[in-house]
């Protein structure tokens, strides 16, 4: 069964020591709106969301989705895994409102890099065209992982390219 919203805040609550009246007080709410939230009867005001998130240490996609990009992280040489099971995952959210949403495997990222072929999918993309493909493999085969880059440009654009 998929975790619910309400039982993430219950969980995060719990691992903190919280009970619910001492989340109510830091929220500014009752202790029946946070059982209500727990129970799944209710979900927090939309406004209090990032407050939630700031209170438990997660973004607010984490507290909704629960699940949260991979942060950056260097990998022992022992620990890492083969090129040929790795993705480069690339999200394009723009000004506009499109959303571009790119894998590609490492294993042909590595191919790329070493042909200098170009990857006409991602480099015409406007927002994706300045990526150095070559650097992002130099980085993973040190053993670079999760959340490698987020840019926002001045239309908006935020970019997001990360490797799991």
């Amino acid at each position: 069964m998929n975790e619910t919203l309400g039982r993430r805040i219950a969980n995060a609550r719990k691992e903190r020591g919280m009970t619910q009246d001492q989340l109510a007080e830091k929220m500014g709410v009752s202790a029946q709106a946070v059982s209500k939230w727990e129970n799944d009867q209710t979900c927090p005001d939309v406004t209090l969301l990032p407050q939630l998130a700031k209170l438990f240490g997660v973004t607010v996609d984490e507290l909704l989705c629960g699940k949260a990009e991979p942060e950056v992280q260097l990998v022992p040489q022992a620990q890492r895994k083969d090129i040929k099971d790795m993705m480069l995952r690339m999200k394009v959210d723009t000004g506009d409102g499109d959303r571009v949403r790119i894998s590609v495997p490492m294993a042909l990222v590595q191919v790329a890099a070493e042909t200098g072929m170009a990857m006409p999918q991602v480099s015409g993309n406007p927002a994706l065209q300045q990526i150095d493909f070559a650097q992002i493999l130099s980085m993973v085969e040190k053993g670079v992982m999760g959340n490698l880059m987020e840019v926002e440009t001045n239309d908006g654009t935020t970019v997001y390219i990360y490797v799991e």
